[in-house]
């Protein structure tokens, strides 16, 4: 995919999937806009890919702050091709009896609000612009109940469902809406939850665990018209025959 010209904003850049996105668009030629609550990676990451790149300090669970980000990508850019709607947290993992309900509605407004926010400020960009590709990171986690994770499965089936919602009413407009499941990739995420000891996924071997380059890859994949079969829909990196497409090893 030759990205030269287009504008890429992705959200929780500043680490794992996010990052790696970063770096695989930028070197398919594209203006990265990186948002993430941590200023001082997103800018050191900014300074390494250099001038196509721009660190916009945002918390995802305000909507006024991906508003200015998008803004901030328009204005500097001179518009808004792809939204990545990566931003996403895990902890505190806790059984629903003992969880506190402040930090599980806080997962709620980073994994799903969050997610509801960059499509709500990105949407009326690329609908006056006549296209764009919005692409959510999914999970297996919303479509499986797992101990301890309350409020990340219930976020992430939130946001699938949305990001199907999103597509039925803006297919039309020329978007292209649709996840990425990655399964279980080696960022910082997973040893959050290999901390926690909970759940079959804390036992799993580093080893077992894709690198963050696979699902940049996909993403970068997916903004192409080889990926259109899948619009509204889910992507999974477990299956085999995408990542053939994708030229995953």
């Amino acid at each position: 995919m030759d990205m030269t010209d287009k504008t890429v904003l992705i959200t929780g850049a500043s680490r794992g999937i996010g990052a790696a996105a970063a770096r695989v668009f930028a070197g398919a030629g594209a203006n990265v806009v990186l948002t993430a609550r941590n200023g001082d990676a997103i800018a050191d990451l900014a300074g390494e890919i250099g001038e196509r790149a721009l660190a916009v300090p945002c918390d995802v669970s305000r909507y006024w702050e991906i508003e200015a980000a998008v803004h901030a990508a328009c204005d500097t850019f001179g518009g808004l091709d792809v939204l990545i709607g990566n931003a996403g947290v895990i902890e505190p993992i806790a059984h629903l009896a003992e969880a506190d309900p402040e930090a599980w509605g806080h997962v709620i407004d980073i994994n799903l609000k969050g997610v509801f926010y960059g499509i709500r400020a990105a949407l009326p960009v690329m609908r006056a612009a006549g296209g764009g590709s919005i692409i959510t990171i999914s999970s297996g986690a919303a479509h499986n109940p797992l101990e301890g994770w309350s409020h990340y499965c219930t976020s992430k089936a939130g946001a699938k469902m949305l990001t199907e919602c999103a597509d039925k009413e803006n297919r039309d407009a020329g978007l292209r809406i649709m996840g990425l499941s990655p399964g279980t990739v080696a960022t910082q995420m997973q040893h959050e939850i290999k901390a926690s000891g909970m759940n079959p996924v804390s036992r799993l071997d580093w080893s077992d665990h894709i690198p963050a380059d696979w699902p940049a890859k996909a993403l970068l994949w997916m903004c192409g018209p080889e990926a259109d079969a899948w619009l509204g829909q889910e992507i999974s990196l477990r299956d085999e025959d995408i990542r053939a497409r994708v030229g995953l090893t």
